[in-house]
């Protein structure tokens, strides 16, 4: 059963604007773990995997109701690409099935989560 579905648009430019003035921004909003999966990345692509992490969180917590904020941080989600390159939700706080959706153009970063809860007797 669909419990809610979350997108978010995010331009790459603004966050390079945001890393150079406020560098721990890249601690605050990765997981140590998805540290070391931006780490293998080098110009345009490290870019759009920050990005698409930063879209990607923002529309969980969209999905989840909540946005990010006392209920759900940044480092309570991780999202990490499988072998395949598809981004899967390995950390949440969700307990239903989190499928996650990213696409770049140059410019932009465009992020989808669904969240799926198995049905029970009372709904």
């Amino acid at each position: 059963m669909l419990y809610g579905i979350g997108i978010d648009l995010t331009e790459i430019e603004r966050v390079k604007r945001v890393v150079t003035k406020q560098p721990q921004f890249v601690e605050r909003v990765l997981t140590p773990n998805e540290q070391q999966q931006m780490a293998q990345f080098r110009g345009q692509r490290k870019w759009e995997y920050l990005s698409g992490r930063w879209s990607l969180k923002e529309s969980f917590a969209k999905a989840f109701r909540t946005g990010i904020g006392a209920q759900v941080g940044f480092q309570d989600i991780e999202i990490i690409d499988n072998a395949a390159g598809r981004p899967i939700i390995t950390k949440s706080p969700f307990c239903g099935q989190s499928l996650a959706s990213v696409s770049h153009t140059g410019k932009l970063v465009m992020t989808e989560v669904v969240l799926e809860k198995e049905m029970t007797n009372d709904e």
